[in-house]
């Protein structure tokens, strides 16, 4: 449960950041979701098409190497009516790296993704880091990580992480990365056709 839902002391530790949306908007229970670390051609255009055979609108943190190799996928995202975020140029993770080169390194990717969200890879950043990224970022951080990525669940696990820890106003967070791809295109349609069961309605991190 520490992965897959932050507990309430990681949340008091960033405060200033985002873990949960509004459970409810107009009447209507909300979820969130949001994918990490694309885009890349093997995943990102087909996860494109499956949101749109839903009518699902989602925000893609993206690596900014890989949007300066795949310019034409960020470009396809956007025009799909989803939103973009900032997720490092070189998927730093905040905890070993110094405050210039974290700070740096977003500021590189800002270069190719025009975005005012931002997302640390795996989750953590440094007190300073945050800091400093909060005077130009919203900082979005996750209620659920699916742990689509990780091999030693099967995509079976992956749905069951979702129905276990999803509660209205969850960010959810699945990957359009190599990692994923045994798992995602398994566990996501099942997923969404169980929220949908439930009763929520998909919305898009402002």
């Amino acid at each position: 449960m520490l992965i897959e839902r932050p507990p309430e002391w990681v949340r008091r530790i960033a405060s200033d950041a985002v873990f949960r949306m509004a459970p409810e908007a107009n009447g209507r229970k909300m979820i969130y979701l949001t994918f990490d670390d694309g885009p890349i051609p093997e995943v990102t255009p087909r996860l494109l098409d499956l949101l749109d055979s839903y009518g699902i609108k989602a925000t893609f943190f993206m690596v900014g190497d890989n949007v300066r190799k795949y310019p034409e996928l960020y470009r396809e995202v956007l025009r799909r009516g989803h939103r973009v975020g900032n997720h490092t140029m070189h998927h730093l993770q905040g905890m070993h790296e110094n405050c210039g080169r974290y700070v740096a390194d977003v500021a590189e990717a800002a270069g190719y993704i025009e975005s005012d969200l931002f997302r640390p890879p795996h989750g953590w950043l440094k007190k300073s880091q945050r800091k400093a990224l909060l005077e130009r970022y919203k900082i979005v951080m996750y209620d659920l990580v699916t742990r689509d990525y990780s091999k030693r669940l099967d995509a079976a696990q992956v749905f069951r992480n979702v129905k276990r820890y999803a509660r209205p106003g969850s960010i959810v967070v699945f990957h359009d990365s190599l990692k994923s791809l045994p798992r995602l295109f398994d566990a996501l349609p099942k997923s969404i056709e169980w929220l949908r069961d439930q009763g929520y309605e998909f919305g898009l991190i402002e």
